[in-house]
């Protein structure tokens, strides 16, 4: 190798160099700038109330108040509110699970007369805004005497979310065909591919769609406003509101719950991130 050879290598190695470094700078950057309100939550939940709003205002406190959480439980009911949106959350999610797998499967793996347009109908959904549904579908759970219990809440994900079944599909159109064929081949009939072949191998599919789910039914806060109005039945975001809007805020209490409230979300998120990332990339390998 000439010295001018190992020299534009030397200069290409520095330039690879300065260019990921500038990357991972851009990086940080950006994850500082979308972490600092959940740092701001965090730090202000160990202040007293009078130290969250003293100017010149620091991110960490001037007095460590680690009463704050306990106190935070005593504000409202909180442990029945988190039951409550548990399980709503876990049946929601459930339901996801459940129906969404199958209807992708159906339409892209399944050949049927109409599969194509069901699918342009279900994509179409996702336009209609939530506004023009909310009123009548209040009405129908009204005339069937549902409002004030989960099931207007919990009943929809068992009928699939248009959004997952469109990611779940773009997932199953990435299987190749000849796999399925393989399998029937074999003799195993639509169920067992469906089960023993396509289900495993949509694990990451799974997980993604399993944490969206997740995160919409636990944080939801527009839905539980219009179906629950007896109080000991809301979710944790209704009940928070709610003491904001009945009572003089201890902020820094506030924000202590606000934080065991985001801490499940957290916890799941970091427990599947491999698969949702997964999920995520391998689902729009193919149209």
């Amino acid at each position: 190798m000439s010295m001018k050879t190992k020299h534009e290598w030397t200069g290409y190695r520095v330039g690879q160099t300065v260019k990921r470094t500038l990357f991972y700078l851009l990086v940080v950057l950006l994850s500082i700038v979308f972490l600092s309100p959940f740092l701001v939550m965090i730090t202000t939940s160990f202040k007293t109330n009078s130290d969250a709003f003293t100017l010149p205002v620091k991110l960490l406190p001037r007095q460590w108040v680690f009463e704050n959480y306990p106190k935070a439980f005593e504000t409202i009911p909180y442990f029945r509110y988190m039951g409550n949106t548990a399980f709503i959350t876990f049946f929601s999610v459930l339901g996801q699970l459940l129906v969404t797998p199958m209807v992708a499967y159906s339409l892209s793996k399944i050949r049927w007369k109409g599969s194509k347009i069901i699918s342009g109908l279900i994509m179409a959904t996702m336009m209609i805004p939530i506004s023009v549904t909310m009123i009548p579908l209040y009405r129908i759970y009204s005339k069937l005497h549902l409002v004030n219990t989960y099931i207007p809440l919990i009943l929809p994900a068992f009928f699939g979310r248009a959004f997952y079944i469109i990611i779940y599909r773009q997932f199953f159109a990435g299987v190749p065909n000849s796999l399925m064929e393989a399998a029937w081949i074999d003799g195993a009939n639509e169920a067992q591919r469906y089960i023993h072949i396509a289900l495993p191998i949509s694990k990451p599919a799974l997980t993604t769609i399993g944490i969206y789910a997740f995160l919409d039914s636990w944080s939801d806060y527009l839905m539980p406003l219009i179906y629950i109005t007896k109080s000991d039945r809301n979710t944790l975001s209704l009940g928070l509101q709610q003491y904001i809007s009945e009572h003089t805020v201890d902020w820094s209490r506030l924000m202590a719950a606000a934080t065991i409230f985001v801490l499940p979300v957290i916890v799941v998120f970091v427990i599947f991130q491999k698969n949702f990332v997964q999920g995520i990339a391998t689902s729009g390998l193919k149209a």
